[in-house]
């Protein structure tokens, strides 16, 4: 395994594996057996970042979410694992009513919202200290100075240690990092959106909002990124659930355009000269590039984890990643 440092600060900062293991479908879809031994396999293998959420999953069963935290600190208890283990949570899009659909109504980034959801994940997940915790969501109900005092203050309280930000435009994040620098507060340092080899279009509206879907990587965010280096991104769903490789498991209506198939063709090409697989050479280019990206990947099975934690010993080379980068 190799490892970063996320955050800035002494008191929060942690150092974490380059491959992040994310946890939405246990306690649901992946049963309990089965999500332990996952979890024992990422930690053998050197893994120190696991990623859930207060509303993981809501939409398998109707409810408004929990399962996921819970099975993490039954987990975390029954192995004896203390501060080794960095955990990410978020709140923000827990739904109001149980439910098994996606809506508007959830729980925002108020300041009551912050303090009450981040306290019941501590006390779900059992620790001490929620070491990562990111709005999940943006509110636009919410004036943007609560959201940055109510984080600040489950900081300031020894409730959560680092903050971040999911799904949110490049430019909310920097206004939040503003506001909070203004008043010497600890503001967001992780951010957390959907982000492959394969690039999604940006443009296209989504539930939350009319002008895009705000929860991908786009050439903003990764300018804002590259000229803030302190930061962080995490990449979620970075294998696009097993599209790459799964007839099944077709691209959505975001990737339908020109650029899809010339880095297909790439990104194929190189797995064949590597002799690796293809979602490995996809994790391979995000951890090795010019802006070092985290993959957080989920597993179903330890088989599918030992093919992702694989990917960590690939090492492409300058003209393969130049290939890469310039397929269009």
């Amino acid at each position: 395994m190799k490892y970063r440092v996320i955050g800035t600060a002494v008191e929060t900062r942690r150092e974490v594996s380059v491959l992040s293991l994310g946890t939405m479908t246990f306690g649901t879809t992946v049963d309990e057996a089965t999500s332990y031994a996952i979890l024992d396999r990422f930690v053998e293998a050197g893994g120190t970042f696991v990623d859930t959420s207060n509303n993981y999953a809501f939409w398998v069963n109707g409810t408004q979410g929990g399962e996921s935290e819970e099975l993490v600190g039954r987990w975390l208890r029954s192995r004896g694992i203390g501060d080794e283990i960095t955990v990410a949570t978020k709140l923000g899009a827990r739904p109001n009513q149980p439910t098994s659909g996606f809506s508007l109504d959830v729980e925002g980034l108020s300041a009551k919202v912050i303090r009450e959801s981040a306290e019941r994940s501590r006390e779900r997940l059992g620790i001490e200290r929620i070491h990562l915790l990111y709005a999940h969501i943006m509110d636009e109900n919410t004036p943007l100075e609560e959201t940055v005092r109510g984080f600040a203050e489950v900081v300031a309280d020894g409730t959560a240690g680092l903050l971040g930000a999911s799904n949110h435009w490049a430019w909310r994040v920097e206004r939040a990092r503003t506001l909070a620098a203004a008043a010497g507060v600890p503001g967001y340092e992780v951010l957390q959106h959907h982000h492959s080899y394969l690039r999604q279009r940006t443009d296209l509206p989504s539930l939350r909002s009319p002008d895009g879907n705000q929860g991908l990587v786009g050439g903003d965010l990764l300018s804002y990124v590259r000229d803030n280096p302190a930061l962080t991104q995490v990449a979620y769903s970075p294998l696009i659930a097993g599209a790459y490789v799964r007839e099944d498991k077709p691209l959505g209506p975001g990737f339908d355009h020109a650029g899809t198939e010339p880095r297909l063709r790439a990104v194929r090409e190189v797995a064949a000269e590597t002799g690796a697989t293809v979602n490995q050479v996809v994790l391979a280019w995000l951890m090795g590039g010019d802006i070092p990206i985290l993959p957080l990947v989920g597993a179903s099975s330890v088989a599918q984890l030992e093919e992702n934690l694989a990917a960590v010993d690939l090492d492409l080379t300058p003209d393969q990643r130049t290939r890469l980068d310039t397929a269009h």
